[in-house]
């Protein structure tokens, strides 16, 4: 019986990506999507892979949600914490609502949907949990202090609970992304890429969805067993911890 992967913001972007390359390597995959109906039945249609619509910003819905999964599936033994939003803005206009929206989403949503698998994987002694940071987590960003401060909040929360989950044979790590070629990124006007964003990658280019989920595939498999508590920079150079 394969293991169970659940992918959240599993059906776009870097985490569709992630969802094709965990069925592709022998996973039976769930994804998770937030909002966006038409892309998400799009996705199931293309791939197969199942799809489920909750907030993870909501602890109930997220303890629904993977009952679904689970009830479909089997038990979560992978979970990626992919799901993520923006509301930029520099800070001397951020409103509390734009603050909140991007801690409860990309930050307490990696507890919200961690916390209830995570019993499970102790008791089965063997649990992955990837977690999807960001470059401007290591770094921080002008414009993103809510983005910023929730994606390192994603890696205290990757170091504290990796030293939790490794007597059961857990492992929990996370990857910082920079700039990748989703829709969103392409959707830049091409002076701004050219001009501003690639110049300081130094390999020269954006990265793509695909070599994040590679980096995930590995982090999820038998062999990467010794690997816990890590922070994978994948950002072509751009920032090198």
């Amino acid at each position: 019986m394969s293991r169970v992967a659940l992918v959240t913001g599993g059906s776009r972007g870097i985490g569709a990506a992630i969802s094709v390359a965990l069925k592709a390597a022998g996973y039976s995959v769930a994804a998770n999507y937030a909002g966006n109906d038409a892309a998400a039945e799009a996705f199931r249609a293309e791939t197969g892979i199942p799809v489920h619509k909750w907030d993870v910003s909501d602890y109930e819905a997220c303890v629904a949600g993977i009952g679904r999964v689970e009830a479909d599936l089997g038990s979560v033994d992978v979970l990626v914490n992919n799901a993520g939003i923006t509301r930029d803005t520099m800070f001397h206009k951020m409103t509390p609502d734009q603050w909140r929206a991007v801690i409860d989403t990309n930050l307490s949503g990696v507890f919200n949907m961690t916390h209830p698998v995570w019993p499970g994987m102790r008791n089965r002694n063997f649990g992955r949990v990837v977690n999807i940071s960001s470059i401007n987590g290591q770094k921080g960003q002008m414009g993103q202090v809510n983005y910023s401060a929730a994606k390192a909040g994603d890696l205290g929360f990757t170091k504290a609970l990796a030293q939790e989950g490794a007597a059961r044979g857990i492992t929990v790590n996370a990857i910082c992304p920079g700039y990748i070629g989703t829709e969103m990124v392409r959707a830049i006007p091409e002076k701004v890429l050219n001009e501003r964003i690639i110049p300081q990658i130094p390999v020269g280019r954006l990265g793509e969805p695909e070599e994040i989920a590679r980096i995930v595939v590995f982090l999820a498999s038998d062999e990467a067993g010794f690997i816990t508590g890590s922070t994978i920079s994948a950002n072509g150079g751009q920032f090198v911890v």
